[in-house]
C-alpha cells in the first residue's frame, strides 16, 4: 500500500494530506483515487459536543494558567505541527485530516459557563481561551460561541486571557476593552512567520501575518494589553525570523512577548516529516536534526519545564536571540497581571440575564 507521502500532493486549505492510523483504533484511511478528487480532500463537518461542563483545569507547570475553556475540539486552521492533534484519537478519529475536518462544537458552552461561574464551588480565577484549540477558528465567525463566553465572563467580571492565530480575535475588542478597563482581560496573537507563502503552506486556514499584526493594532487601540506569541519557533525554518516578528509586533502595539519551540508528540512527528518532504525536501534533514538537538536526540521531549523551550546549546541560542530582540524593541518591560477586583457575585451578574438562545445551525 502506498504511503500518503509517496504522492507528495497538496490538499488546498489543509495542513496535511494524510489520516494516520489511530494509535488506539487500528483503522486506516486511504484516499480513493488520485488527481482532483483526492486532492480536494474532505469537507469540514461539525458535530455537537455533549459535554456537561466547560471549564477545564490544567495541572501542567509549563503554562501560565490553571483554568481554560475550549468551545471547539479539533481545529479547522490545519496547522501541521499542532500539538493538540493527538486529542482527536480519543474520539476514535485520526490526528491527520480528521482533526482539521471533523470539528466538535460545544454549542451550550455559554450556558454551561454561566452555570459553573454561578456555583458556590467556583473560586474566581483567570480563565484562558483556549488551552488547546483556537477559539477563533473560521466557524466562530458564524457560531460566536467564544464571543458569547466572553460576554458571560464580562458579566461576572471574571478575568480572561485569549490567544489566537486568527484576526477574528479583534472582533471582540469591545468586550475585551471593557474588561481591560478593570484589568480583567488580556490578549495574545500567535505569529509563527511573516512569510505569507510559508504561513499558507504550514497554517492554511489561519489569518495572514499582516492581518494578525492588524489585529494586534486594533486590540491595543481598544486598550487591551496585547502580547505576541512566537509559536512555535521551528529550528532551521523560522527561528531566524524572531527579531523581525518581534519588531513588527512591537510596532503594531504589542507590549509583551513569549515563545514556544516546536514539539512533535505522538503521530504529529509523522505528519510534520511528511510536510517537510512535500514542501521543503532540501531542508528536511536540517530541520529534523535541529529539533533533535534541543530534544535530547528525539523529535519530542515530554518532560515538564523542558518541552516548551528545549535544552542544549541551540535552545540557548534561540533564547538569547529572543531576549535580545525583546530588549531592543521594548517588549516585556512591565509584567502584565490580571485582577480579580471586578468579580461580581453570581446574584448580581445573573440579574436580568435570560437564558441564552440555543444554536440551530447544524
Amino acid at each position: 500500500m502506498a504511503k500518503p507521502s509517496d504522492r507528495l500532493v497538496t490538499i488546498r486549505g489543509r495542513g496535511t494530506t494524510s489520516n494516520p492510523a489511530n494509535r488506539f483504533v487500528r483503522i486506516e484511511f486511504e484516499p480513493d483515487g488520485e488527481g482532483s478528487e483526492a486532492d480536494r480532500g474532505p469537507r469540514t463537518q461539525f458535530f455537537r459536543d455533549a459535554s456537561r461542563s466547560v471549564i477545564t483545569r490544567n495541572e501542567s507547570p509549563d503554562v501560565g494558567f490553571e483554568f481554560s475553556i475550549n468551545p471547539y475540539r479539533g481545529c479547522e486552521h490545519g496547522c501541521v505541527y499542532c500539538y493538540a492533534r493527538p486529542t482527536h484519537e480519543y474520539f476514535g478519529l485520526s490526528l491527520g485530516l480528521d482533526f482539521e475536518s471533523k470539528i466538535f462544537v460545544k454549542e451550550e458552552a455559554p450556558d454551561l459557563l454561566r452555570r459553573e461561574l454561578s456555583s458556590e464551588r467556583w473560586q474566581p480565577s483567570v480563565i484562558a481561551m483556549s488551552g488547546v484549540t483556537d477559539p477563533y477558528q473560521p466557524v466562530e465567525r458564524r457560531l460566536k460561541l467564544t464571543r458569547r463566553c466572553l460576554r458571560v465572563l464580562a458579566d461576572f467580571g471574571n478575568p480572561v486571557t485569549v490567544i489566537s492565530k486568527n484576526q477574528l480575535i479583534a472582533r471582540d475588542a469591545d468586550i475585551l476593552g471593557e474588561m481591560s478597563a478593570s484589568s480583567a482581560a488580556a490578549a495574545a496573537v500567535s505569529i509563527t512567520t511573516l512569510d505569507t507563502s510559508l504561513q499558507q503552506a504550514m497554517e492554511p486556514r489561519t489569518s495572514t501575518p499582516s492581518c494578525r499584526l492588524g489585529a494586534i493594532s486594533k486590540l491595543a487601540a481598544a486598550g487591551v494589553p496585547v502580547s505576541v506569541m512566537v509559536a512555535p519557533v521551528i529550528p532551521g525554518l523560522t527561528d531566524h525570523e524572531i527579531p523581525e516578528i518581534l519588531r513588527a509586533a512591537a510596532d503594531a502595539g504589542a507590549a509583551s512577548a513569549g515563545y514556544i519551540t516546536l514539539r512533535l508528540p505522538y503521530g504529529v512527528k509523522q505528519l510534520f516529516e511528511e510536510w517537510l518532504e512535500r514542501h521543503f525536501p532540501e531542508r528536511r534533514k536540517k530541520v529534523l536534526n535541529r529539533v533533535r538537538s534541543i530534544r535530547d536526540g528525539k523529535l519530542n521531549d515530554s518532560r515538564f519545564r523542558s518541552r516548551m523551550r528545549g535544552e542544549g546549546e541551540y535552545a540557548e541560542q534561540i533564547r538569547a536571540l529572543f531576549r535580545a530582540a525583546c530588549e531592543k524593541h521594548g517588549l516585556n518591560r512591565q509584567r502584565q497581571t490580571l485582577s480579580l477586583d471586578a468579580w461580581k457575585s453570581p446574584s448580581a451578574s445573573n440579574a436580568g440575564n435570560s437564558a441564552l438562545a440555543q444554536l440551530d445551525l447544524f
